[in-house]
């Protein structure tokens, strides 16, 4: 598994609906993309947001970044919505769970 971590600052006066139709675009992309796994986002209260995006391999997440859709909208999101932004791949050194619905 392949973790991406992007944590964004938005710009003053940003678009919101705009933003959130770009958004619903990618993740339909996405999600269709062979090997994608989730994706979650996170607002903290300093107006920092954080996504979580799980793919199976580096190569899916390659095609994924690759996407010439994709590419257009990272291309916009720098002109209209960004302040700065941060992406961070990374793969798991560990991953256990706990799940009180099933018994070890």
């Amino acid at each position: 598994m392949i973790v991406t971590v992007f944590r964004t600052t938005m710009l003053d006066g940003v678009d919101e609906g705009e933003l959130a139709e770009l958004g619903e675009r990618m993740y339909a992309l996405a999600s269709k993309m062979p090997g994608f796994i989730s994706y979650k986002d996170f607002a903290a209260a300093d107006g920092e947001n954080l996504s979580l995006i799980e793919f199976e391999s580096p190569e899916a997440l390659l095609a994924w970044r690759e996407h010439p859709e994709h590419k257009a909208a990272q291309k916009r999101a720098r002109m209209e919505f960004f302040q700065e932004y941060r992406i961070q791949v990374l793969a798991p050194v560990r991953d256990y769970s706990f799940n009180r619905e099933t018994p070890s």
